[in-house]
């Protein structure tokens, strides 16, 4: 069979078993390729060309609204690589591509894939010196971003190619491509090739970047299409910021692996309302979303109903229990999580047609080896322990590794393992349920607490919009429990709201459980939007290395005596 066929071959396998989860296990495998594989070229070219059905539908705040269909994007693409080919981007070569949500962008991904060179995608959000670290360390040949950010290279050293959208001195114009013929490529490209370099957003480090190949993602994410459950014509939404990992997974290789329309309604702030008139407007019929803007979502007038949604799953962090309640409650629709990282697609998830266990993430998805291994012994787990990929079935939708950093790869490949960092417990039926990281799982009187559940408490609670649960160092207890609080409209940020919460957290969990302090603050977050527990865990630490006496925090025993 052509690369084409062996694709189509194991993404239709996975389309007919879509809602039975044990035949699609037992069934599929990962595609392989003897020869090149491009998957620009060898999938999304093959079906594209020609193909007028909408690839891409982009509407604006302000109510305009662009379509390309598929073979625009073909056309579109070709005369991009032609301009970069001119440029001197070849095979290999790196590209910092720091774009928005605008047809450019999904333009510039097809155009450095059809040229065998890198993608390293970027979020507008960084300014000179973020830039400087990634221009550096990732080796990049080659800049594109809009003309408004231009300027944050001035001071960004290099011999790197530029190419802005709009405009701008200096800058070769984007513009230019469109006198370009378009030139229909052959493959040129391995399975081993290198496709992407991701900077992770650095939770508890520094970035690391992460290397993909030309089937990693391209191939790894027909788990990504499964665990959504995309068919070819669904519109496909997902709410996610260019230059992060959910990205790719979800507004680029998912639904063009699926053959569906990728829909995105670009805002400057966060509006339910406006959001959910798009989504009935339009007719989209997936949605995924991460955990913040559900927790948004369930915080506004639900009674419009969902429109033509039929899947509606989210990722990025586990998702509470409560917020799944709230909208199969007003919707009818069960949120279903998934679980993966920058380094893999999606590794365990809830899948279409099956039953949604309360706090599971589901099963391990087709294809992924997922084991449990304890973190004291490194054997494998039937119960409890660190979430595990077995090397022995390597998956292909695992990272190449760290790049330049051989100590990092060799520590999360170790034993046999791929190491994801994170703890979880598995149920007889194979259910995985969310622990913690490994870094925030920790000890309060002997008794181990995981932050996540904790915060899933609270979070059902009317006044809590979103929690972070660290350890707070105690002199008896080594730690207790405490809760850092953003809070919902209409509530204050007062004793007696802090004695509220702690008193649904002291009737809803085990005592050993039992959060004991509350400060009511913004979270910190990456720029991704991950809550980063090690900057409150080192906060906390700090006032009592130095006996801050005026910490803002409310006290259980206090309040209650």
């Amino acid at each position: 069979m052509s690369a084409t066929e062996t694709y189509r071959h194991a993404r239709d396998l996975l389309l007919r078993h879509r809602t039975d989860y044990h035949r699609a296990v037992a069934e599929f495998t990962w595609p392989t390729f003897d020869g090149p594989f491009n998957w620009a070229i060898d999938w999304f070219d093959a079906y594209a060309r020609g193909n007028d059905r909408t690839a891409l539908w982009i509407v604006e705040e302000d109510g305009t609204e662009n379509r390309y269909s598929f073979d625009d994007m073909v056309t579109r693409s070709d005369r991009l690589a032609d301009l970069l080919a001119a440029d001197g981007v070849g095979r290999g070569d790196r590209v910092l591509l720091m774009l928005s949500n605008q047809v450019e962008l999904w333009e510039s991904v097809l155009a450095i894939t059809k040229l065998g060179a890198v993608i390293m995608p970027t979020t507008t959000a960084l300014g000179p010196a973020d830039l400087r670290d990634r221009v550096d360390r990732g080796r990049a040949a080659y800049v594109i971003a809009n003309s408004a950010d231009t300027p944050k290279f001035d001071d960004v050293p290099g011999g790197y190619g530029r190419l802005a959208v709009g405009g701008a001195v200096g800058w070769r114009s984007y513009a230019d491509a469109s006198g370009f013929p378009g030139t229909r490529r052959e493959p040129l490209t391995t399975p081993d090739d290198t496709l992407l370099v991701y900077f992770t957003s650095g939770t508890t480090s520094r970035p690391k970047l992460v290397e993909h190949n030309q089937v990693s993602y391209p191939v790894g994410h027909l788990s990504t299409m499964y665990w959504i459950g995309l068919r070819p014509g669904d519109v496909h939404l997902n709410i996610s910021s260019p230059g992060w990992a959910k990205h790719a997974w979800s507004n680029v290789f998912a639904p063009w692996i699926a053959e569906a329309t990728i829909f995105v309604y670009n805002y400057t702030r966060f509006d339910a309302d406006a959001l959910q008139e798009q989504i009935r407007r339009c007719g989209v019929t997936t949605f995924c979303a991460p955990p913040t803007v559900w927790r948004m979502l369930i915080q506004a007038d639900l009674s419009g109903g969902p429109g033509a949604l039929r899947e509606v799953v989210a990722a990025g962090e586990p998702l509470n229990p409560e917020v799944i309640e709230q909208v199969r409650e007003r919707w009818g629709l069960t949120i279903r999580d998934g679980f993966g990282q920058t380094e893999t697609s999606v590794q365990v998830a809830n899948t279409p047609g099956q039953d949604v266990r309360p706090g599971s993430m589901g099963r391990p998805l087709p294809g992924v080896p997922v084991v449990l291994v304890d973190p004291v012994t490194g054997a494998p787990s039937d119960a409890e322990g660190e979430l595990c990929l077995d090397l022995a079935a390597r998956p292909v939708n695992l990272m190449v590794g760290y790049t330049d950093d051989p100590a990092r790869h060799e520590e999360a490949m170790a034993g046999g393992y791929y190491h994801t960092g994170d703890v979880a417990t598995r149920d007889a039926d194979g259910y995985v349920t969310y622990v913690g990281r490994t870094d925030d799982v920790f000890k309060a009187s002997d008794y181990k607490i995981s932050p996540f559940e904790l915060e899933s408490v609270l979070l059902e609670h009317p006044a809590v919009v979103e929690a972070a649960i660290v350890p707070a160092p105690d002199p008896i207890r080594l730690a207790v429990p405490k809760a850092f609080v953003v809070l919902a409209a209409g509530w204050e940020p007062t004793a007696a709201t802090a004695e509220t919460i702690l008193a649904y957290a002291r009737e809803h969990l085990a005592p050993f459980q039992r959060v004991r302090r509350i400060e009511f603050a913004d979270l910190p977050k990456t720029i991704s939007g991950k809550i980063r527990r090690v900057e409150l865990r080192t906060l906390e630490q700090q006032r009592f290395d130095a006996a801050t006496s005026d910490v803002p925090e409310y006290r259980d025993d206090a309040l209650r005596s």
